[in-house]
């Protein structure tokens, strides 16, 4: 009887469970090696978050992006949207530069006018998400067993399901987003890839955007 209930519970044998552990450690080496080629470039420059704050004026984007463009700096993925502060609207930015580069560029767009506030950061000191789609083929995931347990460990989401295709939803940081399409392009079941561009906050307590204009009223205060 004991012989029967060792047997049965006895793990060994199946291997299932070596499998997708060694799987999770594959997949988990994958994302940090992604992680580090995607914070530097080829030339071995960082990659910059760039947040502008500025009221929302009609062709202030164009502006903004002159100031990269005249320097030759590539801009990797914009977004923008309404802030906290009512009026006043947030520019993230992403670009490969070095740190000289990346002062010059907020200098020169804190210039202009209508643009409050500009800053750089790292990676370490803001916490970044990411939103990608990714469809995939239903015969050929029906054909790959694996595709359903690379889209669980990824803590990815499968929002529609056809008989033509499938969409894998996944929000996370850059390198999971990468590590995911990597492991699902490998098995052939790639149709489109798609990733938002980057949204971020800063770790520190403070708005600096609240200090400036909090300043700035002081100032105008004093004035009177």
């Amino acid at each position: 009887m004991n012989n029967n209930v060792n047997q049965n519970t006895d793990c060994s044998t199946c291997g299932k469970c070596a499998d997708t552990e060694e799987t999770q450690k594959q997949m988990q080496q994958e994302t940090s090696k992604r992680a580090k080629l995607s914070n530097v470039d080829a030339n071995g420059n960082p990659l910059y978050t760039f947040l502008i704050y500025s009221e929302n004026t009609p062709g202030l984007l164009s502006q903004i992006t002159a100031v990269y463009t005249r320097r030759q700096v590539n801009i990797e993925s914009l977004n923008v949207c309404a802030s906290s502060t009512p009026g006043v609207h947030k520019f993230t930015v992403t670009s490969y530069c070095t740190e000289e580069m990346a002062k010059m560029l907020t200098k020169q767009m804190e210039k202009r006018i209508e643009v409050l506030r500009a800053s750089y950061y790292t990676d370490d000191e803001i916490f970044i998400l990411e939103t990608s789609l990714i469809k995939i083929s239903t015969p050929r995931m029906l054909e790959e067993r694996n595709v359903g347990r690379i889209v669980r460990m990824h803590n990815a989401h499968i929002v529609e399901v056809n008989p033509t295709y499938a969409t894998v939803e996944k929000t996370g940081i850059t390198a999971d987003i990468l590590s995911l399409y990597d492991n699902l392009n490998q098995l052939g079941v790639v149709l489109q890839f798609v990733r938002s561009g980057r949204i971020a906050i800063t770790k520190s307590r403070v708005e600096h955007l609240d200090e400036y204009l909090a300043e700035r009223e002081r100032e105008r205060q004093n004035e009177l």
